[in-house]
């Protein structure tokens, strides 16, 4: 299917591995122009070459910048004013008890999931609606519906994503600007792999036990049954970035593998 794709530019946040760099992948295979960001700078060097060998006809770009650092973005902020697809991809997670979550914890990992976005969509907002075509996409987590008890400031930044989503899409009336959701399921992202490997390390059993495992304890009513590959995530992300996708706005999409339960 081809999703008219060609040419559009597309700036995808935390894309150096794992989900964004998967959505990097299909919107450079779709044609799109795109720009990924890491907080590493050789990092982001090493995936934007990786990427223009896989994909070598393709416009590839590359901003390194840590959304934990205001200076950073801002440098990012300026080099990004042409563009019509954001992905609002990068976030952190953590395993923390609640009574040990204190207060620096809790505004990093808002200010990373959820002000990165705000920055972001704050910057752009006006010129998609001014040429009235975009789309403005956020990846929210099933998390944000269904709150780890482990994870409560993970989930509450997952949660605040959608909320910021559904506001920013009131403004779009009338245009063909469109802000949009996906709430993903448990993905075997490069940071849940690297987790994983540890605690499967640490106890001494194979990598592939301790997914299923995991995947039984903490999501016995999923119907996938195994952890959602990256490539999943990212088939959702592009049709919805795409012009196909002109009648979805404002809602939120689940590629959840079947972990809610919820209608």
């Amino acid at each position: 299917m081809n999703l008219n794709l060609e040419h559009k530019k597309a700036f995808i946040s935390g894309s150096t591995q794992g989900i964004g760099y998967a959505i990097a992948q299909q919107l450079l295979a779709e044609g799109a122009e795109v720009t990924i960001n890491g907080r590493d700078i050789y990092k982001t060097g090493t995936a934007v070459d990786a990427l223009k060998k896989q994909f070598p006809e393709s416009v590839v770009k590359g901003i390194a910048a840590d959304f934990s650092n205001i200076d950073e973005v801002n440098n990012l902020l300026s080099q990004i004013d042409d563009i019509d697809i954001l992905i609002n991809n990068v976030g952190i997670f953590e395993l923390k008890d609640f009574e040990a979550i204190n207060d620096d914890d809790w505004y990093k990992i808002f200010d990373i999931n959820v002000m990165s976005s705000v920055r972001l969509s704050r910057h752009i907002m006006a010129g998609l609606l001014k040429k009235k075509w975009g789309r403005i996409l956020f990846i929210s987590s099933e998390s944000g519906v269904n709150v780890p008890g482990n994870m409560i400031h993970y989930g509450m930044t997952k949660a605040a994503m959608m909320a910021l989503s559904n506001g920013l899409s009131k403004l779009t009336r009338g245009t063909q600007v469109t802000v949009n959701t996906i709430l993903g399921g448990p993905t075997y992202s490069t940071g849940v792999a690297a987790t994983i490997k540890a605690l499967a390390t640490a106890q001494g059993i194979d990598v592939e036990q301790m997914k299923q495992g995991i995947i039984t304890h903490t999501n016995p009513d999923s119907l996938l049954q195994r952890f959602i590959n990256p490539e999943e995530i990212a088939h959702l992300v592009t049709y919805l970035a795409s012009p196909l996708s002109s009648a979805t706005n404002g809602a939120c999409l689940r590629a959840d593998g079947g972990v809610l339960r919820t209608v």
